[in-house]
């Protein structure tokens, strides 16, 4: 059983307002997470993901994993990388990708279907083709499914190897819940099990190839100021954390050697910082904003 840590006030106000500066400003938008009153959410409060995506520090490196992961199969990387501001605009692009995971999990049901709804139609003009000659789409459902995965895959393996061991009957909750939300995003396969996890990403190993984009995307990653300068230190800590969530022979096949994981002390120190994010109630955070949305106490996922 967890309990949530009191921190001195200046503390609590810092890491509030650090946490909120990730998600872009998530506490002024009042009508995505404290309203409307009373409005349940797409997944439900008393779920395996409202306690998984409360915790900042598995939603960066699981959030990580997943684009190395995306990035892996050509066609979406190609849709990542040519048609979105990623490389011009990397912090905003995580900000408002943050943002939207956050709504579609936390937000008014009204909310958050009408969000999903354009973001759809945003990806209805998105098209090309890869290096090798092979069309795409980002509303391919194909493509869609291993995005909508892996982003499922890394939250959890994050959240697991960081903060708490989950379950195998908690894996098979949190793919399950996720699964509708998806659905609304045209990612009409995702996986509802561990086992069907481990399928699709059996499925995948002939999709997936090594790029250089990769290595892009970390260094873009480790350069790009996305925590404030008391904190930056650990930035590139967690991104060697995120690159060991990748399964051993997919690292293999992308070139990600021992050199990009974490050193042995850091694997603690992601540890004590996974742990203790995870009893600290940030009022800011859209996960406490939904609480108090739905009528529930503010420290409802931490007692």
């Amino acid at each position: 059983m967890i309990s949530a840590i009191r921190l001195p006030g200046v503390l609590q106000r810092y890491l509030n307002g650090a946490v909120d500066a990730l998600l872009g400003g998530a506490s002024q938008r009042d009508s995505d997470f404290a309203r409307p009153l009373r409005e349940e959410a797409l997944v439900s409060a008393d779920s395996v993901s409202w306690r998984v995506f409360k915790n900042p520090i598995a939603l960066f490196i699981g959030g990580t994993a997943a684009v190395i992961l995306e990035l892996a199969e050509p066609a979406v990387r190609a849709g990542v990388w040519e048609h979105s501001s990623f490389r011009k605009d990397p912090l905003n692009r995580l900000k408002r990708t943050g943002l939207a995971a956050m709504i579609s999990v936390y937000g008014a049901r009204s909310v958050a279907e009408l969000m999903i709804a354009r973001v759809v139609r945003m990806h209805a003009s998105v098209q090309g083709t890869t290096a090798a000659g092979i069309r795409y789409s980002a509303n391919d459902s194909r493509l869609l499914t291993w995005v909508h995965a892996t982003a499922a895959f890394g939250f959890a393996a994050a959240y697991n190897q960081y903060v708490q061991p989950l379950s195998a009957q908690n894996f098979n909750d949190f793919y399950r819940e996720g699964a509708p939300v998806s659905r609304l995003y045209g990612a009409i396969d995702s996986p509802h099990s561990l086992q069907e996890m481990q399928a699709l990403f059996e499925s995948m190993r002939s999709w997936l190839a090594p790029s250089a984009i990769i290595f892009e995307f970390l260094r873009i990653m480790r350069e790009t100021a996305a925590f404030p300068p008391p904190l930056r230190w650990m930035q590139p800590m967690l991104l060697r954390a995120a690159v060991e969530l990748i399964p051993e022979w997919l690292r293999e096949i992308l070139g990600l050697s021992e050199h990009h994981g974490l050193r042995a002390h850091e694997r603690r120190l992601v540890k004590w910082a996974g742990a203790g994010a995870d009893r600290i109630v940030l009022p800011s955070s859209p996960a406490v904003q939904s609480c108090v949305r739905l009528g529930l106490p503010m420290n409802y996922l931490y007692a």
